[in-house]
């Protein structure tokens, strides 16, 4: 479990057919702990040196944006939640539910920013706005939603600390629903097909 609360940038120094290889400058993880990598809950699977290397499977490959990483590019990275952490973002597992084109990325003043990214069927009914959702593991409010799109408003530290301000249109990013949505969503579905 996650809060989408990025603490630390890594950056790709290895990518294979079945794993990667990150340089970040975060305690030394144990063998097999999660941490998540652009919002993807990977497992560590060997730590040396500041550079830590996970497996990723195929389905994994398929869904995220890891595939489309290129060695020296930046991504997000949050250990996993301890007991006793602030609870800064909202509930984020790691169970990344598409991946998805950044339409647009344009400042709005003050140093804001708007991110503007498609909003895939799978994700259609579980984005309201000021609702919760996770864009490469950041923690991030919903300001609109349209039929095939969702909007989110970027401050400046989230510019500055996160791989989001070296983004573009048409990038591909980690999309993760709030899982409250997610549970609202089954129950309502549940109670429509019971009656």
């Amino acid at each position: 479990m996650f809060t989408g609360i990025i603490n630390h940038r890594g950056k790709i120094e290895k990518r294979t057919a079945t794993g990667l290889t990150i340089s970040a400058k975060i305690a030394k993880p144990r063998l097999g702990a999660s941490i998540a990598v652009n919002g993807v809950c990977l497992t560590v699977v060997k730590t040396s040196n500041g550079k830590h290397t996970f497996d990723v499977g195929p389905d994994t490959w398929k869904r995220t944006n890891l595939g489309s990483l290129r060695t020296g590019q930046a991504v997000n990275i949050e250990p996993a939640l301890r007991h006793g952490d602030e609870l800064g973002g909202h509930f984020v597992t790691g169970h990344v539910d598409a991946a998805a084109e950044i339409i647009s990325l344009e400042p709005w003043g003050e140093g804001f920013w708007r991110l503007r990214a498609e909003l895939p069927k799978v994700l259609r009914g579980l984005v309201a706005v000021k609702g919760s959702i996770a864009i490469d593991g950041i923690s991030l409010t919903v300001t609109a939603v349209g039929k095939d799109f969702f909007e989110v408003m970027l401050v400046p530290h989230t510019l500055q600390n996160t791989n989001l301000g070296r983004r573009a249109a048409r990038d591909k990013v980690n999309l993760e629903a709030d899982p409250l949505a997610r549970y609202a969503m089954a129950a309502a579905q549940a109670l429509r097909s019971s009656k």
